[in-house]
């Protein structure tokens, strides 16, 4: 059970309504600092998306990533396994890595007094300690995070009450045949967004603005296709269909890469849309995968980061180009980007009350009830 939120209770009574009688989640959601620090706090505590797997492929590298207002770092170790440790000096606290660095090396060494670590943690040097008195270096080992790599992306946890089995439950079925331990990260973009990370995903969650602000996709994928999947787990989401002439999701429909040797008949000819919450939105297509990982900064600004990877003797393959793949979605992404901010803009005016949902909005209800549900405490 979560402490409830700082929220309108009223307008979270509605946003709990059964689907047709529901309405969007309270104003305050969006717009203030308390109920963003309780997110911090609950929603942001648990199985969070750092990134992909192979940022890290070798033994003795290590990656900082930022998680919450602090960071994790993630080491493997000669054995390969990964481990995850607070990215906090047992001496004074100084990053062990900037966020987002990365490096190779047989221990960890803090910049500031140089106190060393082995790759699973434990204190192996501290200057100037050697004759001291009652220092016990076995008594200073990093602060241990759960990290878990599937799929091959890497996820961190400080204190979930679930397992990352019950996190992700239902899922490893239908990411199975893209093998996605196996594809190559090839072009990766970042995007800081004036919205609250809530609006990103709803407007994730569903194509009814498609046709008023996509013609593109129109063009290769119908608007009104495809099916929700009953939510399990902390995930949502849904498929839609390719245009009979398109292959992919490209401007044109084209391909550069290749089908996905294991996919069945259906995979080939849909796209997968998945919110992993919090902060992870999957788009599994016939030929690639992209990804959106989100980190709010404020109530009304999010930082995106997306990235495109491909099978492995497509990435590596000499002179390709991921451009049909990354130009398509980067105009789509700034189509969605700029919808969310005037949506944002527009629920600051004075007066705004939630509204309703269409009928075509269900992913969007599957969304709001999974967040109403932890406000209220459950």
């Amino acid at each position: 059970m979560f402490k409830p939120a700082p929220v309108d209770q009223n307008q979270l009574a509605d946003a709990l309504k059964p689907f047709g009688q529901s309405r969007m989640l309270p104003v305050g959601a969006y717009l203030d600092e308390a109920v963003l620090a309780w997110e911090r706090e609950h929603l942001f505590a648990g199985w969070v998306a750092l990134g992909r797997s192979e940022e890290i492929g070798k033994p003795r590298q290590m990656k900082a990533f930022g998680l919450g207002s602090s960071g994790v770092l993630v080491t493997r170790g000669d054995d390969l396994e990964l481990r995850g440790f607070e990215n906090a000096c047992r001496h004074r606290g100084h990053e062990l890595l900037a966020c987002d660095a990365t490096a190779e090396a047989r221990a960890i060494v803090c910049p500031y007094h140089a106190w060393a670590y082995r790759l699973t943690g434990e204190l192996i040097g501290a200057p100037g300690h050697k004759e001291a008195e009652s220092f016990d270096p076995a008594d200073y080992p990093l602060h241990p995070v759960d990290v878990r790599e599937w799929h091959g992306w890497l996820f961190a946890d400080r204190g979930s009450s679930k397992t990352f089995e019950e996190h992700v439950q239902g899922l490893d079925a239908i990411l199975a045949n893209y093998e996605g331990q196996e594809l190559v990260t090839v072009e990766t973009h970042e995007y800081d967004v004036a919205a609250n990370w809530k609006v990103v995903v709803e407007n994730y969650q569903e194509c009814y603005h498609c046709s008023s602000i996509h013609p593109e996709l129109c063009v290769v994928s119908p608007p009104e296709s495809g099916d929700n999947i009953d939510p399990q787990g902390d995930w949502m989401g849904g498929d839609m269909d390719l245009r009979d002439f398109a292959a992919t999701m490209s401007l044109d429909g084209h391909s550069d890469g290749i089908v996905m040797a294991k996919l069945d008949e259906r995979e080939q000819r849909t796209v997968m849309y998945l919110a992993l919450l919090p902060n992870m939105l999957l788009s599994l297509h016939p030929d690639y995968v992209m990804t959106h990982l989100l980190t709010p900064l404020a109530p009304g600004k999010t930082r995106i980061r997306c990235s495109w990877a491909f099978p492995r003797q497509v990435a590596e393959r000499a002179g390709f180009d991921p451009a049909y793949a990354v130009d398509f979605w980067d105009l789509t992404n700034r189509q969605d980007w700029a919808a969310c901010e005037s949506v944002q803009r527009g629920m600051s005016t004075p007066g705004y009350v939630p509204g309703p949902m269409a009928p075509a909005e269900d992913g969007v209800y599957d969304f709001v009830r999974y967040v109403a549900r932890a406000y209220a405490g459950e």
